[in-house]
């Protein structure tokens, strides 16, 4: 029992590390919020209308995040800014994402991607090693971007449908699609398995550092989103929806020059 309940804790608070390391690469740059909240908000009634039959369930599940998240997450990641130098939290984001490395490289595969598999070995591989266990990141430098996969992207890139759009507090936004995925990128993760005190340790310390970490540079384009918004709830699951479909993408506004991987190439419900 003492077992079950470790892992059912390490599983949610991995999950909803992996969850917002996608926003935080679409959030970290933003520069012009207005811009963003304008174009999720004119779009947020079709797709409330389309991918959240659930919506009132959503909803009153987004006020208890926001309450979570205004009196523990934030107050964690705004201490975490202040007792760290910008030099060590880019350290220590590097670090987390090259352990995500392995994941990435999974799904570059599975999805067809032989190119982008190169480029994330070679990631791995040089920041590994010259970058200090990844605590660096000569790739980027040299010309290797970082690029995310997971298996929710795999499965779209399959075929299989989004599913109703579902927002949970802790775990935050997703789809039935994207959580199932999510579940299976933490089930694939040898640390959650393994039954010592050490692997524990581990786990919980490992999702600790990522939820504050993946919060701290979102302190303040989410709470510009939330002032500029009329329907703060909206326009996130919409900027949430849209982030989505560019990771799927893969960058590409063209679907049509996605990689051929036979029967499972369709991305019309995309559009």
């Amino acid at each position: 029992m003492r077992y079950g309940l470790m892992r059912f804790g390490a599983i949610a608070a991995l999950s909803a590390a992996l969850t917002a390391t996608g926003a935080r690469a679409q959030l970290s740059d933003i520069e012009d919020t207005e811009a963003i909240v304008a174009d999720a908000e004119a779009v947020s009634a079709e797709e409330g209308a389309a991918v959240d039959p659930w919506e009132g369930f959503n909803r009153k599940m987004f006020g208890v995040n926001n309450v979570i998240d205004g009196v523990a997450l934030v107050p964690a990641a705004q201490l975490y800014r202040a007792v760290t130098f910008k030099k060590q939290r880019k350290g220590i984001r590097n670090f987390l994402d090259n352990l995500r490395t392995p994941l990435i490289l999974v799904n570059d595969l599975l999805q067809g991607e032989f190119g982008r598999a190169g480029n994330t070995a070679s990631r791995f591989v040089i920041n590994t090693t010259v970058g200090f266990g990844g605590m660096g990141d000569p790739a980027q430098r040299i010309g290797i971007p970082q690029h995310s996969e997971d298996f929710g992207q795999t499965l779209a890139v399959w075929g299989v449908d989004s599913g109703p759009y579902l927002f949970l507090p802790v775990f935050g936004p997703s789809t039935l699609r994207d959580g199932f995925g999510a579940g299976v990128g933490v089930a694939m993760d040898p640390a959650i398995w393994i039954r010592t005190d050490a692997a524990s340790l581990f786990r919980y310390s490992k999702a600790g550092v990522t939820g504050v970490s993946v919060r701290e540079p979102l302190i303040e384009p989410l709470e510009e989103i939330k002032a500029n918004s009329l329907d703060h709830y909206a326009s996130f699951r919409s900027f949430y929806l849209q982030s989505r479909k560019r990771e799927i993408a893969n960058g590409r506004t063209n679907f049509d020059d996605l990689p051929d991987i036979g029967d499972f190439e369709e991305f019309d419900d995309l559009d």
